[in-house]
């Protein structure tokens, strides 16, 4: 007998694994931002990391992700931003 996977092509389990998907990118994301200022000494700020750990929006974070190697102040980060 065939197991039965029909479930996991359905429409609804595929959503639900697409929206994991991009929650978990968020997620992951955000940490990326966080870790990358901790490992270069940088001093976070509540309201900074509040900010990050706020957003939802991936190509915003990112960006933030790729600015958190260069600033030299957390707040730099959001230098820009039309948020």
């Amino acid at each position: 007998m065939m197991p039965v996977n029909y479930f996991f092509k359905h429409p609804v389990a595929v959503k639900l694994r697409e929206e994991g998907r991009a929650e978990g990118r968020i997620v992951e994301r955000i940490a990326s931002v966080l870790r990358t200022l901790d490992r270069r000494h940088i001093d976070v700020p509540d309201s900074v990391r509040q900010r990050v750990r706020n957003c939802t929006d991936p190509d915003l974070l990112q960006i933030w992700v790729d600015r958190a190697y260069d600033v030299t102040d957390a707040a730099e980060l959001f230098d820009d931003d039309q948020v």
